[in-house]
């Protein structure tokens, strides 16, 4: 019965904006724990961030380009977690239930997140191709 009651308070709650910043920030960093608790693509997603980043260290690339690298990760990690929003909204407002316009919703924002990958591999291949035929 109390965490029925204490749900029924942090509902009433949910809709309000906090005027403490630590707060929100709280709140942000809870999100992004969430995802990387619940998401496995947002943890492939952060693996395969440190090895690009790695291979970049260790080829030694210029500071635009790791500036470059890190902007085209956090994309893709700002997109996943936008995704896992959008699918979560879905799924509350829809209930299990099937609907073509929930079914689209989804897919298009699961879309966003390939299309931002797609993109991350084009700018790896650009930036790293040319220091790997260095290398033979």
């Amino acid at each position: 019965m109390e965490k029925k009651i204490n749900s029924l308070e942090n509902r009433k709650e949910s809709y309000k904006t906090s005027s403490n910043v630590l707060i929100s920030f709280k709140y942000a960093f809870s999100g992004i724990s969430y995802v990387l608790k619940t998401s496995r693509n947002f943890k492939i997603q952060l693996i395969c961030a440190f090895i690009i980043l790695m291979i970049g260290f260790l080829l030694q690339i210029s500071l635009s380009n790791y500036v470059t690298l890190i902007a085209t990760i956090m994309s893709v990690l700002i997109l996943e977690i936008l995704n896992t929003s959008i699918e979560s909204i879905v799924d509350l407002v829809m209930k299990k239930e099937f609907n073509r316009l929930a079914k689209i919703s989804k897919d298009t924002s699961a879309g966003a997140v390939l299309l931002a990958s797609i993109n991350s591999v084009i700018i790896a291949v650009y930036i790293f191709v040319p220091k790997i035929k260095l290398l033979f």
